[in-house]
């Protein structure tokens, strides 16, 4: 039997209004009331209309989650889906389900992210930076949605952001390299304008230059964090008539890439050219040979969203940006 609240108000002999505001656990009821109104939903098996819940309580319990940007990262690349995973378990724990926005088209009625937010009325958003970001994304921290942004700087009356502290993951990189002798390094980064590869750069150029090392333009080259765009960099590196003897990648994906041009050139690593790649994804521990890395805490990056999150939309706090310190793994390519 399909009850309504009306039906359960009924047979309660109290208003609908009562039945919401147990259903929703509003103070101000007595507990005689509650339980006879409890009592007829339990023995009836009623079960809240969604939509109804969600007007009673002025919240939806969803989740926005948007992959931004033209150059896309979602669902197949490896380090964010960690992160979501995370997200999505620590999310579900505090009583929220996910609702995935596309950007692959605006239409005319839902033209932008606050729109289609504010169809569906979520609590908040999590937003994953890809590259050549959308400026509709930023108006939903404008607005004063409650929004957490994954590796995007995200500034809003509800909004905060969690990064790896990337300057210092690239320093990291060079200071191990240079302790280890090597003083001719490459550098592989994502779009040039990209914040992520930007924020990586500065740390490399500073580190370079902090050890006195020489800067060789032909040994800088950027793809878009993905395998092709790694290979097609590695290449042009290559073709410089004097060779690295280590390259920086700042993504893994991009070093997988790279360690094939390397392999297509006839050279070894790291006997020729030393590899180290970012992100610490699987993929690492597979390769041939296994991928020196910088390790993502994603674990922490996708709990961390998760709770900052929550504490927005309950008006908890004003959260400051989170950085989050990195870990170099040595294997077998450096």
């Amino acid at each position: 039997m399909n009850l309504t609240i009306k039906d359960i108000a009924q047979m309660a002999n109290v208003s609908k209004g009562t039945v919401s505001k147990v259903i929703n656990n509003y103070k101000g009821i007595s507990e005689e009331t509650k339980k006879k109104v409890m009592d007829i939903i339990n023995q009836s098996g009623y079960e809240p209309n969604f939509s109804a819940r969600s007007l009673a309580t002025k919240k939806s319990n969803l989740i926005g989650l948007i992959y931004a940007g033209r150059i896309n990262v979602d669902m197949t690349h490896s380090y964010f889906n960690e992160i979501l995973s995370s997200f999505k378990k620590n999310i579900g724990l505090l009583g929220y389900d996910i609702l995935m926005f596309s950007n692959e088209k605006f239409n005319t009625d839902n033209g932008s992210y606050i729109a289609r937010c504010r169809h569906f009325n979520v609590d908040g958003c999590l937003i994953i930076a890809g590259e050549e970001v959308e400026e509709a994304t930023y108006d939903i921290a404008v607005e004063g949605l409650p929004c957490i942004g994954i590796d995007i700087e995200l500034k809003g009356p509800k909004a905060s952001y969690i990064m790896t502290d990337n300057v210092g993951l690239a320093r990291k990189v060079v200071e191990y390299l240079y302790l280890h002798a090597i003083k001719k390094i490459g550098f592989i980064g994502g779009k040039f304008d990209s914040p992520v590869s930007t924020y990586r750069k500065q740390g490399f150029l500073e580190a370079m230059n902090q050890f006195g090392l020489e800067i060789c333009e032909d040994w800088i080259q950027y793809g878009d964090f993905h395998e092709e765009s790694g290979y097609v960099a590695m290449k042009r590196i290559l073709q410089s008539k004097k060779l690295p003897e280590a390259v920086f990648s700042t993504s893994d994906m991009m070093a997988l890439g790279a360690l094939q041009a390397i392999k297509e050139a006839g050279l070894n690593c790291p006997q020729d050219i030393r590899l180290i790649g970012c992100d610490d994804i699987a993929a690492c521990r597979y390769s041939h040979p296994k991928l020196t890395t910088v390790k993502q805490d994603k674990e922490k990056f996708g709990k961390l969203s998760a709770y900052m999150l929550d504490d927005l939309i309950n008006d908890r706090s004003q959260l400051k940006p989170v950085f989050i310190d990195s870990e170099l793994i040595i294997r077998e390519s450096c």
